[in-house]
């Protein structure tokens, strides 16, 4: 298996990726290798608009930062988090989330 060092077309993460792997994620997004994180939040904007308007809109959102590549992906996560959580119904108690889990109520909870 042959291993590549790869940048991303927006944010400029630079990730060590197999061939195959690199060209499976260029087939998807017009010829443009994405890191995870951009991948996702091109995915989520995909819905709203063509894949290469989805693109450049995302990179447009990475470069407005003069930051590492490091902070923007945090950014970039936090922007797709508050996006995701907010088509989540809110938890009405702690007991759901034990239910969720598999946790018995009396079970300490780890954070």
């Amino acid at each position: 298996m042959e291993v590549q060092v790869v940048k991303c077309d927006c944010c400029g993460l630079k990730e060590e990726c197999t061939v195959e792997y690199t060209e499976a994620v260029k087939s998807n997004f017009n010829g443009k290798w994405l890191c995870g994180l951009c991948t996702e939040a091109v995915r989520d904007e995909v819905s709203r608009a063509g894949v290469e308007d989805a693109v450049t809109a995302h990179r447009s959102f990475c470069r407005k930062y003069n930051s590492s590549p490091a902070s923007r992906v945090a950014d970039g996560m936090r922007q797709m988090l508050r996006r995701r959580s907010a088509h989540l119904p809110a938890m009405t108690s702690s007991s759901s989330s034990s239910k969720k889990y598999g946790r018995s109520a009396s079970a300490p909870q780890v954070l």
